[in-house]
């Protein structure tokens, strides 16, 4: 997952580190933590780019690229 957001042309500038808050084999769950730097006030910025929709699409188009 690093690597996908660190590479990403859109996320990469702003990736920080992302580390897994929890783990289950039984239900194959993973949460995780994404830290990302944000600028300072930059109109639209965190309602487009931070948007967590938008994060989430990133990590799918990576994974629907690999397929």
């Amino acid at each position: 997952i690093t690597d996908v957001y660190s590479s990403s042309p859109a996320l990469g500038r702003y990736f920080r580190s992302a580390k897994v808050d929890y783990f289950s084999n039984e239900t194959s769950t993973v949460y995780y933590q994404l830290e990302f730097f944000v600028p300072p006030s930059t109109e639209g910025f965190m309602e487009n780019v931070m948007n967590p929709d938008f994060i989430r699409s990133v990590l799918l188009q990576n994974i629907y690229d690999e397929e």
